[in-house]
């Protein structure tokens, strides 16, 4: 077996056949094979970010895209390399590692799918979207399913360098544009901890209500936007019912995991929140159990998105819980 974390190692050897690929968010491989590792799914090799598995695929926080059906092709050519993702679906992208300009190549004759940088609000692209990658020049790995409708997992954004206070408002504009729904005119908001306003400006920007609670200011060109309301309180100290019913409540909260999963099952046992948005941000170790926990709640999701660092991001929508009205476990 070979791991080729780089690219410019010796061609892939596969022992056994490839039933699922896992994208690793870069930096963040070790923490892919530990979660991996914790479901019994062993990796077999590498192909760049591309972690090879024997094991069917499974949910994985840690993979920026899973490649759900892989298919391995001895390729004669460019030309049959090209008619043989052409005669399979539309639109490809290419997790390019090694051979690029015979992947460039390749590339060339199918239709362009780019990965243009978004204006938000937008959702995710609906299109189906295949993967593929030479693992040498006459062999080609492909997925006509895979997790997620963008190129290799990355989603850009026009960014707004003037208004916001931080860069932490992607990670905001990333979690609304994968769950398709964002802050609307009208509906009202909370953000926790939201000194020094990143996510308070995006949800404001949005046209929607939104009560900061801090002990710290939010930065002036952010405390002056209409809608916006500070309460200089603990986040974790502030009940649900004290802030009525909302249709957000958003966290970017430095804190223990474990802490986190305390105040995301206190919000949901509260019934006042109609959506969760929340990041699990990690302090050396990645703590699996925890967001394994969050993972188990009903109607929530944990995923590393592609603006996050050592962290995930945690999405509830309080319609999807099943059954209804069930509370998380613990």
């Amino acid at each position: 077996m070979t791991t080729d974390m780089q690219g410019d190692a010796a061609p892939v050897e596969l022992p056994h056949p490839v039933r699922a690929a896992y994208l690793a968010a870069e930096g963040f491989e070790d923490a892919l094979v530990e979660e991996l590792g914790r479901q019994g799914v062993e990796i077999m090799a590498w192909h760049g970010r591309l972690a090879l598995s024997a094991s069917p695929p499974v949910a994985a926080a840690w993979a920026l895209d899973i490649w759900l059906e892989p298919e391995l092709h001895s390729i004669a050519s460019i030309g049959a390399a090209a008619a043989l993702l052409r005669g399979r679906q539309r639109n490809w992208a290419c997790h390019a590692v090694r051979h690029h300009r015979r992947a460039t190549l390749i590339a060339d004759r199918l239709p362009p799918v780019a990965a243009r940088a978004l204006v938000f609000p937008a959702a995710a692209p609906s299109g189906h979207l295949g993967g593929w990658t030479l693992l040498a020049p006459d062999m080609l790995l492909l997925s006509t399913r895979k997790s997620s409708p963008f190129v290799n997992g990355a989603v850009p954004f026009v960014e707004d360098r003037v208004g916001p206070p931080s860069r932490a408002y992607l990670k905001l504009w990333e979690a609304c544009a994968r769950l398709g729904v964002w802050p609307m005119p009208g509906e009202r908001c909370v953000d926790l901890g939201a000194s020094p306003g990143g996510w308070t400006w995006a949800i404001a920007q949005c046209g929607a209500e939104v009560v900061a609670v801090d002990r710290a200011d939010l930065a002036p060109q952010v405390a002056a936007m209409p809608g916006v309301a500070l309460r200089r309180e603990s986040a974790f100290g502030i009940e649900p019912a004290e802030l009525g019913a909302v249709d957000w409540m958003f966290s970017d909260i430095i804190a223990y995991p474990t802490r986190l999963l305390a105040l995301a099952r206190r919000w949901i046992a509260g019934g006042t929140a109609r959506r969760i948005v929340m990041t699990i941000k990690f302090q050396g170790t990645t703590d699996h159990e925890t967001a394994a926990a969050f993972a188990a709640i009903p109607g929530g999701r944990v995923l590393h998105l592609w603006h996050n660092k050592h962290e995930l991001t945690f999405l509830w929508d309080r319609e999807a819980a099943a059954p209804a009205g069930a509370l998380p476990p613990g």
